[in-house]
């Protein structure tokens, strides 16, 4: 393990809450960074699952040497984040609307305004061109961190059809937006590529100047914990192995730093060594964290998490 130089310049934060996120648990991760990414060996940052970006935000303020190719399978993150890095301030000066009309009304009217929102976000999805960037681009992403950032345990989740589906949440002062954040962020990205594609596709960039973190759909802890779907299709245990074939693959052939994340089945089968298994060639470490996204308040609370290395 080696403790990465703690930065207090670092400020920038995800803008999306994300199931699974890893702003919690950046304390811990941080000690699992190769020591390259402070020492200015390291040139290439690759994350394959972008989610919400906190590794991505955490790593490139330490490292100012490197730039960044972030993928991720959902094309509306691409527009969320394209939004960011290409208008920050236009995206800014819409979510002021949103939440100067959000702050207007009472419970019942902000119900209603939500579903309106969602329902004008899911119709408009087909006429999104998700190749080109423009000003629609901006407009959808405003939309998206509204709903995020008001919804029922602020998730991003999606229906088979790409529909945003999460329902209303009874938040008194939801923090919309941080303005100076999102200027933060969109600095940060003006040093990344975005890709919307499988995690696969981001091999040609993966040199032995990288570091490389994953940070997939997590295995379900249970059969009724099965939050997956941020995305329209599904990470089953069949995807988890070809992660992992992949995983070795870039190990064996081009000698770069790479990290990856998952729940710990051990958490509800002590017995069950479904990741010790897979990556038995790496080390394998453990983490606590707190699982929130949980209908039920009971099955809330610590967890372990593993992390795996190749260095």
């Amino acid at each position: 393990m080696h403790p990465a130089a703690h930065d207090t310049t670092i400020t920038a934060k995800p803008f999306l809450k994300w199931a699974g996120g890893k702003t919690q648990l950046l304390d811990q991760l941080r000690g699992y960074y190769p020591p390259e990414v402070t020492d200015g060996s390291l040139t290439r940052y690759v994350e394959p699952f972008v989610g919400g970006g906190a590794v991505f935000l955490d790593v490139m303020q330490r490292c100012a040497a490197c730039e960044a190719h972030l993928f991720d399978i959902n094309p509306e993150l691409n527009i969320l984040y394209t939004a960011v890095q290409h208008d920050p301030q236009g995206l800014i000066d819409l979510l002021a609307d949103y939440r100067q009309r959000y702050a207007m009304l009472d419970e019942t009217a902000r119900s209603q305004y939500f579903y309106a929102v969602r329902s004008h976000c899911n119709r408009g999805r087909a006429r999104i061109d998700f190749a080109n960037f423009s000003p629609a681009w901006v407009e959808r992403a405003a939309a998206l961190i509204f709903l995020n950032k008001t919804c029922y345990n602020g998730l991003f989740r999606v229906n088979a059809t790409g529909h945003f589906n999460v329902p209303f949440g009874k938040y008194k002062q939801p923090a919309i937006y941080d303005a100076d954040n999102i200027r933060m962020v969109s600095h940060l990205l003006q040093r990344a590529t975005l890709h919307v594609g499988s995690f696969e596709q981001c091999a040609d960039l993966v040199d032995a100047r990288t570091f490389a973190y994953f940070d997939p759909p997590y295995r379900p802890l249970s059969r009724t914990a099965n939050f997956t779907s941020y995305t329209t299709g599904r990470f089953d245990d069949a995807e988890q192995r070809r992660l992992a074939a992949f995983f070795a693959r870039l190990d064996a052939g081009v000698g770069a730093r790479l990290m990856l994340s998952n729940s710990d089945p051990k958490n509800s089968d002590p017995n069950d060594n479904f990741f010790d298994d897979l990556y038995a060639p790496f080390s394998v470490q453990r983490v606590s964290a707190s699982r929130m996204i949980n209908s039920v308040a009971q099955g809330r609370g610590k967890v372990t998490e593993i992390v795996v290395i190749n260095y």
